[in-house]
């Protein structure tokens, strides 16, 4: 058994290859550039106006209104002194512009433009190459990108990025007393939840599953499961069958297939029959069958190495110290996860904090942690992570 450091440090520990591919820009978002990217022309490519108004040659109180350049016009003017063109927000400036300005500031008489006040030179004028020069750095490798990254990247005029491969997940779920939701229940069974929460968290934090397959208690059945899930995966995810039940046959089953252990079993609750095991350039993820604590093993320690193999520093959950709205004592030998709920600034334990007890968790939007022990008193901080 080790303790929760210690099986958090061996997943970040973990040497993982990353992969690139080419996605379009409006595909981009969250994605983690493969690549530094440079300024392929200045940004702004022209002098151009900040607003709508007039573009002035010379500085003086009075314009000849000599036409007109909107926001794309090809139109070329060469301003003299004294002379004065219309002109809207983004059009290029003439030559010879002094500055701009706005319109509000301005009256006009038939072609004549008078001012209200003097602007200074170069005023409301965006320059060439004000934001970027050509083969300036955009963004370093490494950069997950934002909507103001898409814009960015859309305003040099790419529509194709080069970024780090996300993982091709699969899930198993194993159990002889599963039925898939919709069906009929027999006496003795339940239906499977877990395969449905694990696909939407991963959904929630930017993952996808390929495959979610569910296969009774048999061990050859499951030695052959996952088997053919190790041929097309990159992260295989199991939830049930890791304990040390008569019909728990996953841990054999994945040291038959090759996997190598990294550990097995975490002091915590809830979530301690939780297996963490390599084969090559594949990782293993064997979460326990209780919905709550599956759910919660998934957001503490899968989700760190989703990230690292997505080129994401791999920090896993939000971590937050805020004020518990109640007192909280554990008593156990066992750090917890709490199941928490995150309101004005407050933490508040949730009840029914069992393992088997999903409800709770969905009316929540935190795990708190309690070490060993421990007891907190109303108003003092506690750390905790943030799962919605």
């Amino acid at each position: 058994m080790v303790e929760i450091k210690e099986a958090l440090e061996i997943i970040r520990s973990q040497h993982v290859q990353l992969d690139s591919e080419v996605v379009s820009l409006k595909d981009s978002l969250n994605r983690v550039l493969a690549e530094d990217l440079k300024a392929g022309f200045d940004l702004p490519g022209f002098d151009n106006s900040a607003m709508d108004g007039y573009a002035l040659g010379g500085l003086q109180q009075e314009y000849k209104i000599i036409g007109e350049v909107a926001a794309g016009d090809s139109k070329e003017f060469i301003l003299k002194s004294g002379e004065a063109v219309r002109i809207f927000t983004g059009a290029k400036v003439p030559e010879g512009t002094s500055a701009v300005i706005m319109q509000e500031k301005t009256k006009v008489k038939q072609d004549l433009l008078i001012l209200e006040e003097l602007p200074k030179e170069g005023q409301c004028i965006r320059k060439k190459g004000e934001e970027l020069k050509e083969g300036e750095l955009v963004f370093s490798k490494s950069y997950q990108i934002t909507a103001a990254g898409i814009g960015m990247l859309g305003s040099l005029g790419l529509n194709q990025i080069k970024v780090i491969k996300k993982p091709i997940i699969q899930l198993i779920t194993t159990g002889n007393e599963l039925v898939a939701p919709g069906e009929s229940l027999q006496v003795g069974q339940i239906y499977e939840s877990n395969s449905g929460a694990i696909e939407a968290a991963l959904k929630s934090k930017g993952f996808s599953s390929s495959a979610s397959i569910q296969i009774k208690d048999d061990f050859e059945l499951i030695k052959t499961g996952i088997s053919e899930a190790l041929k097309k995966s990159e992260v295989l995810i199991l939830s049930g069958g890791i304990s040390v039940g008569d019909y728990d046959f996953v841990k054999q089953a994945l040291e038959e297939n090759g996997v190598e252990e990294l550990f097995y079993k975490v002091k915590q609750k809830p979530g301690k029959p939780l297996y963490f095991g390599r084969k090559g350039n594949q990782f293993v993820f064997a979460l326990p069958g209780n919905p709550a604590s599956s759910l919660s093993c998934f957001y503490i320690y899968v989700l760190h190495l989703l990230q690292k193999l997505s080129g994401l520093p791999g920090k896993g959950l939000l971590e937050l110290n805020l004020p518990i709205s109640s007192d909280f004592e554990n008593r156990g030998d066992r750090p917890v996860f709490l199941k928490a709920n995150i309101d004005n600034n407050l933490v508040e334990i949730l009840n029914a904090q069992g393992s088997s007890m999903i409800g709770s968790m969905a009316k929540g939007n935190a795990l708190a942690y309690v070490a060993a022990f421990e007891k907190i008193e109303k108003g003092s901080l506690i750390k905790t992570f943030l799962i919605s």
